[in-house]
């Protein structure tokens, strides 16, 4: 059985995981609107994972006699800016997923719950691959500057997340 503390905990991370899906879908359709599928098609496929992330909580509470505690989602921002501006917010977004999941560890560890150990694991090697790819978007992205041509070949990159 899940502490009373880290329950609350993985019950508050199914938000952030439905939030960051929320706002990676909004950031989805800034790239819509700016005629840059690839970059939409990569949001998409984001929050798509988020969500099945939330998921992956959601069924481990229960495996663990839980109960699941659905709160409310916040809205997210609407206006996005530059690609820059959205994967700069990305990457400052993905390091406080990792700082939660970071701290969820923390608490299994504090717990000497080891179930909980293995199952975070996970998630840590996840943002591990997270914080990379936003990075790596963020490095092309300031390489190319304010360059149509280049922002032309990044979108097509993202496209690549796909296949």
């Amino acid at each position: 059985m899940l502490s009373k503390t880290l329950l609350a905990e993985m019950n508050a991370q199914i938000n952030k995981e439905l939030y960051s899906a929320y706002l990676y879908l909004a950031m989805s359709a800034h790239f819509e609107e700016a005629n840059l599928g690839g970059f939409a098609k990569w949001m998409s496929l984001q929050a798509k994972e988020e969500q099945e992330h939330a998921e992956k909580f959601y069924e481990y509470i229960h495996d663990r006699g839980g109960k699941v505690e659905l709160k409310a989602i916040d809205a997210p921002v609407s206006n996005f800016g530059t690609p820059l501006d959205v994967f700069k917010l990305v990457q400052e977004h993905e390091k406080a997923v990792t700082a939660s999941i970071n701290g969820l560890y923390a608490q299994a560890v504090k717990d000497n719950d080891y179930a909980a150990q293995v199952f975070l694991n996970w998630f840590v090697n996840e943002q591990v691959e997270e914080e990379k790819n936003a990075t790596e978007v963020v490095g092309w992205l300031e390489m190319v500057g304010g360059s149509p041509n280049g922002l032309f070949q990044v979108n097509g990159l993202m496209y690549r997340r796909a296949e």
